[in-house]
């Protein structure tokens, strides 16, 4: 299942899609890598289906360059054909034939010529794969969402795909169901060195397969960069507001010695590291994780973080397994604990807590910016 070599396996240039005088895809550039997990994160409506089908050949652009491994797909039935085979995509809904689990997984193969015995191979060598062996007989339509999904990998693992497009593949699954798939993914990829294309609106899931992401947000690619690029340097308001970054206050450069900075926000004082100059004005991203809390008694404790603040509880949300606790500074900061810290420091709304930030925790952007 692996690629042919080529530098790059996608190369996508000056893309459009129009419905009408609506842009649902804008001025799309973009580059795949051979042997990647490639995600595409964003809201939903954003243009991230609209995007799978139009790399998958299901749908052409109004404008814009696709080129498959060097070769443009703007191109002959026959070359879109061979270069179609060369790929396969499963989508958020899985749909399956009404026969055996084995027969579904064997449809595209008995399409493409392939020999009875190859196929037989290759269909008990996909199950096998998706952990589906033991189903082989069972018809498809009786199964539960989750084998589903796992029946449509099958499917397109089947055919030995050099690219794997993958639209919301655990959007509709439960929680163990899509640990499973997250798993199988990574199998697939380990085992194959596939390139993988794969679409979420689930930003923990997000982080934990992808080597690469891309945001898309009203059609446009609006970020493109690595897990922390990402999630930990979003290059503006609405990425980092959608990544999950909830503070996000203004403030201004009061000086900066070597990069190492202080910016008044308020009445607080933040140390931070950036390179912007004395007099601008700023935006402060905080990611809540990064947020310290410690009960207040006293003086502020000594320690090496060095931004610390003395404020009040407003707010506790349980978020899964944490709890997102809005602390007033006279702006609003949040802190992502675990429940057990909660239970030890006996957090409760109308608590003073110091709250610690290190100053490399802080991402910084100009506002003019």
């Amino acid at each position: 299942m692996g690629t042919r070599g080529s530098a790059l396996l996608i190369r996508i240039s000056g893309l459009f899609r129009r419905a009408g005088t609506r842009n649902i895809l804008d001025a799309i550039d973009l580059e795949i890598r051979p042997g990647e997990i490639f995600t595409l994160i964003g809201p939903s409506g954003s243009g991230k289906t609209s995007l799978l089908r139009i790399i998958d050949l299901l749908d052409n652009p109004t404008a814009g360059k696709i080129f498959f491994d060097g070769t443009d797909t703007a191109a002959t039935n026959q070359i879109r054909l061979s270069i179609r085979r060369r790929m396969a995509m499963v989508f958020q809904k899985p749909s399956v034939l009404n026969t055996t689990v084995a027969g579904n997984v064997a449809f595209g193969l008995k399409f493409r010529g392939v020999e009875k015995i190859e196929i037989g191979t290759r269909v008990r060598e996909a199950l096998d794969i998706v952990g589906l062996s033991h189903l082989s007989d069972r018809r498809a339509v009786t199964l539960s969402g989750g084998e589903m999904q796992r029946v449509a990998i099958a499917r397109a693992l089947v055919t030995r795909p050099e690219l794997l497009i993958l639209d919301e593949p655990t959007a509709n699954l439960d929680p163990v169901n899509t640990e499973m798939i997250e798993n199988l993914i990574r199998r697939i990829h380990q085992h194959f060195h596939t390139t993988i294309i794969l679409s979420t609106h689930d930003m923990i899931q997000g982080q934990r397969l992808a080597d690469r992401i891309a945001v898309i947000m009203g059609g446009r690619i609006v970020q493109v960069g690595s897990i922390q690029d990402i999630f930990y340097h979003p290059q503006n308001k609405d990425i980092a507001r959608f990544v999950g970054i909830d503070t996000i206050v203004k403030g201004i450069v009061e000086s900066n010695d070597g990069g190492h900075a202080k910016i008044s926000v308020g009445t607080a004082v933040f140390e931070v590291i950036t390179s912007s100059k004395p007099g601008t004005p700023v935006s402060l991203f905080i990611r809540p994780e990064e947020v310290t809390l410690a009960v207040k008694d006293g003086d502020l404790p000594k320690t090496s973080v060095r931004n610390q603040l003395a404020g009040t509880i407003i707010k506790m949300v349980p978020f899964g397994p944490f709890i997102r606790v809005t602390i007033d500074f006279g702006f609003p900061l949040t802190s992502l604990v675990t429940r057990r810290s909660s239970d030890e420091l006996s957090l409760g709304v109308g608590m003073a807590v110091i709250a610690g930030v290190k100053a490399t925790a802080i991402h910084v952007i100009p506002d003019s910016e």
